[in-house]
């Protein structure tokens, strides 16, 4: 009995060893499957990375860059394709409070103090190009690879210095009296605006402006909550809507923007009605497509259309071609809030870029930058030169169809063929 039993618990011991050794074989088998797992996940991304390495780019930002070439060149035209903006802009800008933020604040970093003393020597680029950095993304759609080609920097330092930029040239710009966005201040501004329309449009009189919405593809939130909440269920996307209201002089005078999800234009436009109510002498209006609300009844007159379709006209014939005359020329004048708006999304290709839906900052920066960006270059150069330059150079530089239905257009057609990422001709060795 005592011999069999040893044989039997000699023969366990030898089963539990091999279990343990198929155990440790299989363990070592999973082990090494799932690095090879990984490293193979490594190297697919590694082929299909988005972004570019020091290797891969000029040794010098401040030497040689594309950016550098174009800044040197101080070619009008080619800073209004790359940038939105003439030379004599880009410097007043610059010298106008730009340069001495970026040369005396540090560039908010996790282990940097807010209040520490810049190394300017150890930055990538300078005040000019750190601005350039932030108008090249602001008018352009092209992806961050683009722009780490164009002023060889590494994607890190990309998103922080357009950040840390786009903040001090917000700041900037708040403070230009050319790139304020306000009300008529008097009655005599009011009728100096009156009288460019009247001579243009003599039966329009009262007229000191147009108004019109603008909507902006937003991303979906991940939140299904948030994601629901910004639904547009008229426009049937996501969008971020603005109403913005511009004078005969092509300026804008008054804009209600960073407004996501299913808000409708009565919402929107409450600030703009206030103005037209508490701030507005009477008398002067300002004008709307017929889609357009115009408000309730206490602005009753303040924004006037054109006749809707099927409206019903006097049966007096004189009347009548008098009233149809007048609605002529609303619909010619009504244009120019159109052509405003079209300024705004042709001169700043990023607003054809979803928005983040989750950075409200972020796209409210974005936003009053474009605007008062836009109003600071009509204020230097003029609506004619805007009209007869800027945007012949503009639509020079970019398919038609871009230019004049971009809503059409899908996104990734709008970054292969985003005029300033085909400017820059960045060849690698």
């Amino acid at each position: 009995m005592s011999r069999r039993r040893l044989l039997d618990d000699s023969s366990d011991e030898e089963y539990n060893e091999e279990l343990d050794d198929i155990a440790h074989i299989a363990a070592a088998v999973l082990t090494v499957s799932a690095e090879e797992a990984r490293l193979q996940r490594a190297e697919a991304r590694l082929n299909n990375r988005r972004y570019l390495c020091r290797p891969q780019l000029l040794p010098n930002p401040r030497e040689s860059t594309p950016w550098q070439v174009l800044y040197h060149s101080q070619n009008h035209r080619a800073f209004i394709t790359t940038m939105g903006i003439d030379c004599a802009t880009f410097e007043y800008i610059l010298n106008s409070g730009f340069a001495h933020h970026w040369n005396t604040t540090p560039i908010p970093r996790p282990d940097v103090h807010a209040t520490g003393e810049p190394r300017l020597g150890r930055r990538s680029l300078d005040a000019a190009g750190a601005l350039g950095l932030v108008y090249h993304y602001l008018t352009s759609a092209m992806s961050d690879t683009a722009l780490q080609q164009i002023f060889a920097l590494v994607p890190a330092t990309v998103a922080r210095y357009r950040a840390f930029g786009l903040r001090i040239l917000r700041d900037t710009l708040r403070r230009l009296p050319e790139a304020q966005v306000l009300w008529w201040s008097s009655a005599r501004e009011c009728e100096e605006d009156a009288e460019l329309i009247r001579v243009r449009h003599p039966m329009i009189s009262g007229a000191i402006g147009g108004i019109d919405g603008m909507n902006l593809l937003t991303a979906a939130a991940d939140d299904p909550e948030l994601e629901n909440a910004t639904y547009n269920g008229w426009l049937h996307g996501h969008y971020t809507s603005c109403v913005l209201v511009f004078s005969p002089k092509g300026l804008l005078k008054a804009a209600v923007f960073n407004a996501p999800g299913s808000w409708h234009d009565v919402k929107v436009a409450r600030p703009i009605y206030k103005k037209l109510r508490e701030k507005t002498p009477n008398g002067y209006f300002i004008v709307a497509d017929t889609a357009f609300p115009r408000g309730t009844r206490s602005i009753e007159g303040r924004i006037q259309a054109p006749l809707k379709s099927g409206a019903r006209l006097p049966q007096d014939r004189v009347e009548r071609d008098m009233l149809l005359l007048r609605n002529r020329q609303l619909v010619s004048f009504r244009q120019t809030a159109e052509w405003g708006v079209r300024q705004l999304r042709g001169g700043f290709g990023r607003l054809r870029v979803p928005l983040d839906i989750n950075d409200d900052i972020g796209r409210s920066d974005l936003l009053e930058v474009c605007l008062r960006s836009m109003n600071l270059r009509t204020s230097r150069v003029g609506i004619s030169q805007i009209r007869n330059v800027y945007m012949r150079i503009w639509e020079e530089a970019e398919d038609s169809d871009i230019w004049q239905a971009f809503e059409g257009v899908v996104f990734g057609q709008l970054r292969r063929r985003d005029h300033v990422a085909r400017f820059h001709h960045v060849v690698e060795e």
